[in-house]
Formats: C-alpha cells, structure tokens, sequence
C-alpha cells in the first residue's frame, strides 16, 4: 500500500526545461518547476483565473529520463511526497522551502518535442 501519510499527485506543465545535476558522490537529480491552472467564482460571482508553482526534483533513473523527455510546456503528472528543507543562500541568509520528490512522472502531452 502507497505511503498516504505524505502523498501529492499534481498535473500542470513546465515552466522551463529541467536542471539536470551530478552530485559529487554521483547522484543525478532533475530540478523544474510546475505551473497548475486553477479557477475559481469568488463571492462576488466573478471568475477568477491564477497559477500556483511547484518545485520539483527527481532523483536516479528518473532524473535521467526527465532530462531527456521534459522540455518546457510538457504537461505532466507527477506523484511524490512533500519534502521541507531548509539552507543558506550565498548571501549567508537562512532559506526555507517546500518542494515535491517525484516517485513517478507520466507525460500526459508533450506538442514541443520533435518526433
């Protein structure tokens, strides 16, 4: 049985390609951010268009395969668990964040990629 204690399932599209990095000890992980399209009437009857961003990373295998089918505009579901963490920026001040770790990505339409 999937972990439901910390569990997200997300669908939106990149707002850019995906960073892909090499950890000194070999670990590769992918870094991009993902739009969602919400809407919704507020009070007053009106529509209400916005975005909400999320970051995500992924780390291996799946790492790997996202930096080689994500571009930006991908739609894409991402399923993962949430993940706080907290540093220092190179101007010494203390960050704290909030980013989703992939466990899967399916891509749902990706129009940008050359076949």
């Amino acid at each position: 049985m999937m972990n439901i204690k910390n569990h997200v399932q997300l669908i939106g599209r990149l707002g850019a390609d995906p960073q892909i990095r090499t950890m000194e000890n070999g670990a590769v992980f992918a870094r991009f951010a993902l739009a969602i399209n919400e809407s919704y009437t507020n009070k007053k009857g009106k529509k209400v268009n916005g975005i909400q961003w999320h970051q995500v990373v992924a780390w291996g295998s799946l790492a790997e395969i996202a930096g080689k089918i994500l571009q930006k505009g991908t739609e894409v579901t991402v399923d993962g668990k949430l993940l706080n963490r907290s540093w220092t920026d190179k101007e010494g001040i203390k960050r704290t964040g909030t980013e989703i770790v992939a466990n899967e990505l399916l891509v749902i339409n990706n129009t940008n990629k050359a076949a």
